[in-house]
């Protein structure tokens, strides 16, 4: 029988004993990851990749390649049929996690960590939808860059392991 193991934000984050979330957090700070952010922000995507590659116009098309296919072979990006339709913590297609900015535009994030993730990241409060992983209850509740409002007390991730199908591991509320 599987046993359910209930840890802290604190203590999943010290899961992290490789230093994979620095690392991770430093490719997408580079202007390469930070502009293909700033554009699923602006409009969400998918993105060309030959518009991420105007945007650079100072640099060769073929190092901003080079870069794109790095952030991708990092699992920091998606690169399919020329567009990027994924950039963590975005996905340009549907998923089980929508955030709707403060002005109203939506987005569709990876999960369930993502999802909380984006008021920090804009440095304003989100409203945040999904559904239960457990019951399959509609979920709503607002995030501060602080974290959850209090009405999300009681809330909780639900973490399944990383395999090479599925390439995240926190996939539900």
């Amino acid at each position: 029988m599987a046993r359910l193991v209930i840890l802290t934000a604190d203590e999943l984050i010290a899961l992290d004993v490789e230093g994979r979330g620095q690392a991770r957090r430093a490719a997408r700070e580079t202007p390469t990851g930070t502009r293909i952010l700033e554009m699923f922000l602006e409009r969400s995507g998918p993105i060309p990749v030959g518009e991420i590659v105007a945007g650079f116009p100072g640099d060769s098309a073929e190092d901003v390649h080079d870069r794109l296919i790095r952030l991708n072979d990092e699992d920091l990006i998606r690169i399919s049929d020329g567009h990027v339709d994924l950039a963590y913590p975005f996905s340009a297609s549907p998923t089980p996690f929508l955030v709707r900015l403060p002005d109203g535009r939506e987005r569709y994030v990876c999960c369930a960590v993502d999802a909380l993730g984006i008021a920090p990241m804009v440095g304003q409060p989100v409203d945040i939808r999904s559904r239960c992983r457990h019951c399959g209850a509609p979920l709503e509740f607002s995030a501060t860059p602080d974290g959850p409002v209090p009405e999300a007390a009681g809330r909780m991730l639900w973490v399944g392991k990383r395999t090479e199908e599925r390439c995240r591991g926190i996939d539900g509320l």
